[in-house]
């Protein structure tokens, strides 16, 4: 075993019992970072070429920074994006919701689907959509300038120049689509203001005005991308929100017959819980 392995097995040991989630893969990434080296390839780096630097890394997430802070990028479905302090980490629960915008864009029969995504945060839904629809025009929206810097910065590397960035509110974004795209899609802030989150990760480290919705059950946001979604879909067209899993029901009830929605599913993430609602807008 090598000297960097050895001080792996000791950095795991620390993150757990830190309570870090997963000590070990986070340990591994860190040395992976500061080595400059795949995970797979750690057995590779010399005794010679142990980088202290290592211990800093773990020092930081030990004190629960997210790990992704410390590498300065995330993995979503095929992307690895930049990300860091003023921008929401993407997690893989919003990797099942933007999965299933993926499959139904996929299943229309559209040569050129248009998609919006209201509140894109570092860009990781809109860039994952068009990485994986062939044509898909996909518009991403985000009103708060530190998380907008991050999606400029992504959407200039993976973008493939059919994503475009605008500096706008998700409650009245992008008037000039009205009634054209195909697909709304949104993660927007939803926490109940007072509402402590539980990980330090997202209670310190996220922004909050990416996880406090308004009202005083915090579907503020999730109301306005209702009214959004409404007003730029057409007729057919479907619209995804997420939330977390003891909103379901009022999320549902967010999109009612009586505003024209159709087919309106709470849908699960991978462990089960109501993580996201779809609805499609009637065509009569």
């Amino acid at each position: 075993m090598t000297f960097l392995l050895d001080e792996i097995a000791l950095a795991t040991a620390r993150l757990a019992e830190a309570g870090v989630p997963s000590p070990r893969t986070d340990a591994e990434e860190i040395a992976a970072f500061v080595h400059g080296v795949r995970r797979s390839e750690l057995h590779t780096v010399k005794d010679s070429e142990f980088d202290a630097l290592f211990w800093e890394g773990v020092a930081r997430r030990e004190a629960r920074e997210p790990l992704q802070h410390i590498t300065g990028h995330a993995y979503f479905r095929y992307l690895e994006l930049a990300v860091g302090p003023g921008v929401f980490v993407p997690r893989p629960e919003t990797e099942v919701m933007a999965g299933w915008a993926i499959e139904t864009l996929r299943e229309m029969d559209v040569n050129a689907p248009l998609v919006v995504d209201l509140g894109t945060g570092s860009g990781a839904i809109a860039l994952s959509i068009a990485q994986e629809v062939a044509l898909a025009e996909v518009h991403a929206v985000e009103v708060d300038p530190a998380a907008y810097t991050w999606a400029k910065r992504n959407i200039s590397e993976h973008g493939q120049g059919r994503t475009h960035l605008h500096p706008e509110d998700l409650a009245e974004a992008l008037p000039e689509l009205n009634g054209k795209v195909d697909l709304v899609i949104s993660n927007p802030p939803y926490i109940p203001p007072g509402a402590i989150p539980r990980d330090p990760e997202v209670r310190d480290y996220d922004p909050s005005r990416a996880l406090y919705g308004s009202g005083d059950d915090g579907l503020g946001e999730v109301r306005a991308v209702e009214r959004t979604a409404r007003r730029l879909l057409r007729p057919g067209g479907w619209v995804a929100v997420e939330h977390a899993d003891e909103q379901g029901r009022a999320v549902y009830l967010t999109f009612p017959e009586d505003n024209g929605w159709r087919d309106v599913r709470l849908r699960q993430d991978l462990t089960r819980r109501d993580r996201f609602v779809t609805a499609r807008l009637g065509q009569d």
